[in-house]
């Protein structure tokens, strides 16, 4: 059964930005849907907490248009725009405590004593804190400054909650707990998330969808799994976790998109949903866990590829090895323990046949500067 898609809620049409002359966003465009979370994914500098500022009405677009629910908003000024902002610093007030926190917004907006209780009470009740409601922040661990900060941001029920960064300044312990926390707070909620992190497994973890930016623009829009399995370029394949990137070369189309190519010197059938001619260069990409990996004798040959071990790394759950092949390109290949072999190892230089299992491998047009 096809899933309908929620009503669009905020939009940003050709939405352009500089500082200084510099430009941060051009021609921009994107829309959030009611009740997702939405994850802005990235490296440092790529605009991503520009256009945060932007739906938050802290920035002002030099060019383009921000509608929330239909409505213009851009330029609605930010208190006027039922959107509030988790900031990474949490930007709480040290001399109030916890309960005269979370109520700050209310009590500018005049709204009654007695209903600033009860709401106030609930949004702590709903973060876990309603026993720390008489502390000050500096009596809080960084989790519960966070949930503070996220039960302020709430209480005056806004459309559209944003969180820039804000895990970032936790342990990875906490950092874990807190993505559980924050999915089910904004399921509970029903509020629409946009969060910003340049993490790529928070954004696995936690979103219904994931914008991957680069530059100022939008480099792929998708769920965590067609990320994570369909990267649209090697940027994508790169960014979000550990890829392995074969040469290739097209040897037959005439079955596209069954295709027959040379990849790493070996002959083998590709999928590959663009057009190509015989001769033209591609990327194969293969993630670690992807990879199928046969120890065989010095003197073996084999209709795979052959590599030889040079690392491994024990990693828990799984062995994780670097392979380099016959032609001096490295692998990284990761194997789940298996339980009927305890003592599952590779030796250094071990010889090894490599390959990976048909149609999962992920073919994209040949990047010069790759």
């Amino acid at each position: 059964m096809t899933q309908t898609r929620a009503p669009a809620l905020v939009t940003l049409s050709g939405i352009s930005k500089a500082f200084d002359g510099k430009t941060i966003i051009s021609d921009f465009d994107l829309t959030i849907r009611h009740g997702e979370f939405i994850t802005l994914l990235g490296p440092s500098g790529c605009g991503k907490t520009t256009i945060l500022r932007l739906i938050a009405g802290l920035e002002a677009a030099d060019r383009g248009h921000i509608t929330l629910d239909d409505n213009d908003i851009t330029d609605l000024p930010a208190e006027h725009r039922h959107i509030n902002t988790v900031f990474q610093s949490y930007a709480l007030f040290p001399h109030m405590s916890v309960f005269e926190n979370v109520a700050f917004g209310l009590r500018m907006q005049k709204t009654p004593a007695a209903e600033i209780t009860m709401r106030v009470n609930d949004a702590l009740a709903m973060v876990q804190l309603e026993s720390f409601a008489d502390r000050r922040p500096h009596q809080l661990s960084g989790g519960q400054q966070q949930r503070v900060a996220i039960a302020r941001a709430v209480v005056n029920r806004p459309k559209v909650l944003l969180l820039d960064e804000s895990l970032s300044a936790l342990d990875y312990k906490l950092r874990r707990q807190m993505q559980n926390e924050l999915k089910a707070l904004q399921r509970k909620l029903g509020i629409t998330f946009v969060f910003v992190t340049h993490d790529q497994e928070e954004a696995l973890t936690m979103s219904d969808r994931i914008v991957v930016m680069r530059d100022g623009r939008i480099e792929q829009d998708g769920t965590p799994r067609e990320i994570y399995e369909e990267p649209a370029n090697l940027f994508v394949a790169r960014f979000i976790g550990e890829i392995n990137v074969f040469d290739a070369e097209v040897l037959n189309s005439e079955h596209a998109p069954t295709i027959r190519a040379r990849v790493e010197g070996l002959e083998c059938t590709l999928q590959c949903d663009f057009p190509v001619s015989v001769g033209d260069k591609l990327h194969v990409l293969l993630r670690p866990e992807d990879l199928r990996v046969e120890e065989i004798d010095h003197d073996s040959r084999s209709d795979n590829l052959i590599g030889y071990v040079r690392e491994r790394n024990y990693k828990g759950m799984t062995l994780e090895s670097t392979v380099e092949l016959e032609n001096g390109k490295l692998l990284t290949v990761s194997e789940f323990f298996n339980e009927d072999d305890p003592d599952f190892d590779h030796s250094l230089n071990q010889k090894m046949a490599v390959s990976w299992v048909a149609n999962w491998e992920v073919v994209l047009p040949y990047e010069v500067d790759a």
